[in-house]
């Protein structure tokens, strides 16, 4: 089997044209692959990628808050808040305040939350049999170790010190693009 045109044209791209191109972007083109891979076993399913991600957090811990889901998935709570709320309407989570608490909304996943964990586990698990094919052992331990250091440089440059970034809101992006473009406006570009 061959892969499709879009495929060769990545691998033509990375093999040919930009064979020492950035790490990040090759780490990229591979996640799109998985992506695509896991939302094409989901959708067997009715299950987008976006639910998946907060199914197998749910699984593994439940009855966390909205917020705590969003920080652990790494999106922002507007986009975890409309994901929960079409899950909801779903019947895969419930979403509720607790007596002892009625600041935080909670969320819990319903018995066929629950349930799709035996039934999507196996894709992801028959996907990365699919991407890891041909590779040995060794060289799988030697990508783990590489990209989990990877992470953890990533991690430590996000809080370094003595380095002024911060993640900005979606709000402070759209502002300063914004303002960039009201400023080539007035310069007449």
């Amino acid at each position: 089997m061959h892969p499709s045109p879009g495929t060769e044209a990545v691998l033509r791209h990375w093999r040919e044209a930009v064979p020492n191109d950035r790490i990040g972007h090759l780490i990229k083109d591979a996640m799109r692959g998985l992506q695509r891979g896991m939302q094409m076993r989901l959708t067997e399913h009715s299950v987008s990628f976006g639910y998946w991600t907060f199914l197998r957090i749910l699984w593994q811990e439940d009855g966390l808050t909205q917020r705590a889901l969003s920080e652990r998935a790494g999106v922002m709570e507007p986009t975890t808040f409309s994901a929960l709320k079409a899950m909801e309407s779903l019947g895969y989570i419930s979403r509720r305040q607790l007596p002892d608490n009625r600041k935080n909304v909670y969320v819990f996943l319903t018995a066929e939350g629950r349930a799709l964990k035996d039934k999507l586990v196996p894709l992801a698990e028959e996907l990365n049999e699919v991407a890891l094919a041909g590779l040995s052992a060794e060289d799988i331990a030697t990508t783990r170790r590489t990209l989990l250091r990877l992470i953890e440089n990533l991690a430590e440059d996000e809080v370094c010190p003595n380095k002024a970034r911060r993640m900005p809101s979606t709000r402070e992006l759209a502002e300063l693009v914004a303002t960039k473009c009201q400023r080539r406006a007035e310069n007449g570009r």
